[in-house]
């Protein structure tokens, strides 16, 4: 048997390159799959410590992509992809709104659960007949309590036809002083929405990960059992721009079948989504999911910081080598690789993309931020939050619950561990760190952007004693 020599993150480092430019001259945009494009490497991972609604928001606001994990209801991993998408628009196409008939009462219970400002008022025929904002609620409610909402609602309202252009539609606003502007047909029947928040927006966030319609992208999980169709239709219903596959070992029949379904759903509802598999760590897997029709591969095996398969398994394919291996089988096949597990620091991040990875996943790093699920923990003065691999033990036993199914009675070793990190604050203050170092690193090899950072990039083994070279020594801190 020829046994290969593998690499992972701390095997190698970069070689230094002749340079002419600065850190400010670098790019970081990339593809994240076979037609989406971001302004950063940067994925937060489908992991339920990881990514619900505030960290997707959170990773498109600045130039990546979240994918919310599956872990959740159907209906409840559907409305977290639906709120990212409502979060932003340039032009809201199907608009919150109130009937005439109903109470004042009732519209402010929509305004809070939809956290909106004001509501369209729709006569039966659905044709506009208002609008009623929480400046017009709390007035009412002061002098008159509770009562109908043609009472409350702002008559004379302000429109525009649909195809008006946004400058025009800002112009609209900032002239009459409003901030909403309803878009109606010649029957006067309600098309859309714009909102003077929404452009200021959108010219600010110029680095945002956004679609066609301006809105945030985001991504949602599935996995490969006969429910996960279902849970597929409806994440793209919701508006998902991307689906990702999650299996722990993606070279599987089964999530063949899934791909195949979910294509088919596709091309017949929902044109224009895409689909990412993994989790695999051969070239031979990353061909035959490109072959089947993926549109990202996602790879690692083993490689995450809660991760045990490989000690329970002795299965996997170090990092660097798995992400090298799937580089060169997707080479001309216009399929982006996702570097997925293993990153604690930007000079792995570094590395990976240097090695031809597209985007890079996070878990760990992110996990402990304040935009990420769950409660920060006190324990001696010392802040954490929980942290745990999807295949731990915990994880399998809260997603039967949710799926309603007892977990077979033979015995699964887990392949994940549970525990805490410590809290990191704000997640901005971990992505500017990465941002900073795979900049530098990009300096280093005189690359503008990716693609020549990837040309440039030449690796050299290092030995135990050049580890220990690399960090720093001899002082103390």
């Amino acid at each position: 048997m020829r046994i290969r020599k593998a690499y992972a993150f701390d095997d190698v480092l970069l070689v230094p390159k002749l340079t002419s430019i600065s850190t400010g001259d670098t790019s970081l945009k990339c593809r994240f799959s076979r037609n989406i494009s971001l302004n950063n490497p940067l994925v937060s991972a489908n992991m339920d410590d990881v990514t619900e609604l505030a960290m997707a928001k959170f990773m498109a606001e600045h130039g990546g992509i979240g994918i919310i994990h599956r872990f959740l209801p159907i209906e409840d991993q559907a409305e977290q992809v639906r709120k990212v998408k409502r979060s932003q628009n340039i032009l809201i196409e199907d608009p919150y709104f109130v009937s005439l008939n109903e109470t004042v009462e009732e519209a402010e219970k929509i305004m809070i659960k939809r956290n909106v400002s004001g509501l369209p008022v729709l006569n039966r025929d659905k044709t506009l007949a208002g609008i009623i904002t929480k400046r017009d609620v709390l007035f009412y409610r002061s002098l008159h309590g509770n009562g109908s909402v043609a009472g409350a609602m702002t008559k004379n309202v302000i429109t525009a036809p649909r195809n008006i252009s946004q400058t025009r539609a800002k112009k609209i606003l900032c002239t009459n002083s409003i901030k909403k502007l309803p878009l109606i047909d010649r029957a006067r029947h309600l098309v859309g929405l714009i909102t003077l928040k929404d452009l200021l927006r959108q010219e600010e966030q110029t680095l945002a990960s956004k679609d066609a319609k301006g809105r945030l992208l985001v991504g949602a999980a599935i996995g490969i059992r006969d429910e996960d169709i279902a849970r597929a239709a409806a994440l793209l219903h919701a508006g998902a721009d991307v689906l990702v596959i999650d299996t722990a070992h993606g070279h599987n029949k089964k999530v063949f079948f899934m791909l195949k379904q979910a294509l088919q759903l596709i091309k017949k509802s929902f044109p224009g989504a895409e689909i990412i598999c993994g989790n695999v760590a051969t070239g031979e897997a990353v061909i035959d999911l490109i072959e089947a029709g993926a549109d990202g591969v996602k790879v690692g095996i083993g490689p995450g910081a809660a991760c045990e398969t490989r000690i329970v398994t002795g299965v996997g394919v170090p990092q660097l080598t798995a992400i090298d291996d799937a580089v060169r089988a997707a080479k001309n096949s216009g399929v982006p690789i996702i570097a997925d597990g293993g990153i604690r620091n930007s000079g792995d991040l570094a590395k990976a993309i240097a090695m031809g990875a597209d985007t890079v996943m996070l878990g760990m790093l992110l996990a402990g931020t304040n935009e990420s699920p769950g409660e920060i923990i006190m324990e001696n003065g010392v802040s954490f939050k929980r942290y745990r691999g999807m295949a731990s033990r915990e994880a399998a036993e809260e997603k039967a619950r949710i799926d309603g199914i007892f977990l077979k009675t033979a015995y699964r070793e887990p392949e994940g561990k549970s525990g805490k990190i410590q809290y990191r604050g704000k997640a901005i203050n971990v992505l500017e760190v990465l941002f900073g170092g795979l900049r530098q690193s990009m300096y280093y090899l005189g690359a503008k952007n990716i693609d020549e950072f990837q040309k440039n990039a030449e690796f050299v083994e290092i030995s135990q004693a050049g580890l220990i070279e690399s960090h720093p020594h001899d002082i103390k801190f």
